[in-house]
């Protein structure tokens, strides 16, 4: 039998079960991974708490690396010994092994390892998406972004660094700005101590910028729209700190005739052709060296739990995975 990570139904960490599961043989378009790597982000907290309900009992988690160890009927792109990742539903990735949709896997370039592609697929094509295709940065662009010290925004801060970018980013505790800092951050605000708000506008003569990352929700939401100079974009794509609240649309006029989208990665990666294009230019830009993936806490897969409370009080930094 297969161990796995199980949940019966939504609540905290102790929610995650550690159980037997019957894994199977791959069906037609399907795949079977041997996973030796498995990365931890937020929204498997979201999916744990029922904020993204699941079917019960369920997995959980959405991405990983390893092997593949057989291949059903009509998959032609990967054979049983393939190096893999992915980052897709369906969920189930704390898992010792499961299957995969063959059009949701990817092969591993032999320069990349399995802890390393385990650790930035999710993050990665997030960053990938939101700075090259949601709003596509340009050199000399100032950009607001968000948790700048957590693993999406360690991978932003440097693959916006190499675009030519000046990043201010926002952190919760000095060791996380000077974390934030040497990852490419020009400006790192530590919203506990200073007024982000305040301090974005300093830093752009009150001018603003076109575009906020912000993966905190509720707490940073409107500061966020008053960082924006007129016309600019919001991007709320994640709820750290709770979903937002409901808002009357005419705050986006008063403030300058703002946009605003809620994207997903799923969405921009829906398309096979999408996801090996994104894939391949995070591979690319981790290749270069302009991005380094920092993984700075492992967990043994059977303590998911713990790592998700470590994930949720914030004491977590960079990129985090579970080891079967």
């Amino acid at each position: 039998m297969t161990k796995a990570i199980r949940i019966h139904k939504p609540g905290g960490p102790e929610a995650l079960v550690w159980e037997d599961v019957e894994v199977g043989e791959p069906g037609p378009g399907e795949v079977r991974i041997r996973h030796t790597a498995i990365g931890l982000n937020f929204i498997d907290v979201y999916h744990r708490t029922g904020l993204y309900p699941l079917e019960y009992p369920s997995g959980l988690g959405m991405e990983a690396a390893g092997v593949v160890e057989a291949v059903g009927e009509g998959v032609r792109d990967l054979r049983p010994g393939d190096r893999v990742a992915y980052a897709s539903p369906p969920v189930g990735a704390y898992a010792e092994a499961r299957l995969m949709p063959a059009d949701r896997v990817v092969r591993l370039p032999d320069e990349i390892d399995d802890r390393t592609a385990a650790a930035m697929m999710l993050q990665g094509m997030t960053v990938q998406y939101l700075i090259r295709r949601t709003y596509r940065v340009q050199k000399g662009d100032t950009v607001l972004f968000h948790a700048a010290a957590g693993g999406v925004g360690l991978i932003a801060c440097q693959w916006l660094k190499h675009l030519g970018a000046t990043v201010i980013g926002t952190v919760g505790s000095a060791a996380k700005a000077e974390l934030a800092r040497a990852h490419g951050c020009t400006h790192a605000i530590n919203y506990r101590e200073e007024d982000f708000v305040a301090r974005v506008k300093e830093l752009t003569g009150g001018e603003g910028v076109p575009v906020v990352y912000d993966s905190v929700g509720r707490d940073t939401f409107d500061g966020s729209l008053q960082c924006l100079r007129p016309l600019g974009l919001m991007v709320s794509f994640g709820n750290a700190s709770g979903p937002v609240p409901p808002f009357d649309l005419g705050r986006l006029a008063q403030l300058g005739s703002l946009y605003i989208t809620r994207p997903t990665l799923m969405t921009y990666t829906a398309k096979r052709e999408d996801l090996v294009a994104s894939a391949n230019e995070l591979f690319q830009v981790v290749l270069s060296g302009a991005v380094k993936i920092e993984i700075n806490q492992t967990y043994p897969l059977k303590d998911a739990a713990q790592a998700h409370r470590d994930l949720e009080a914030r004491r977590t930094t960079g990129s985090t995975i579970l080891l079967p």
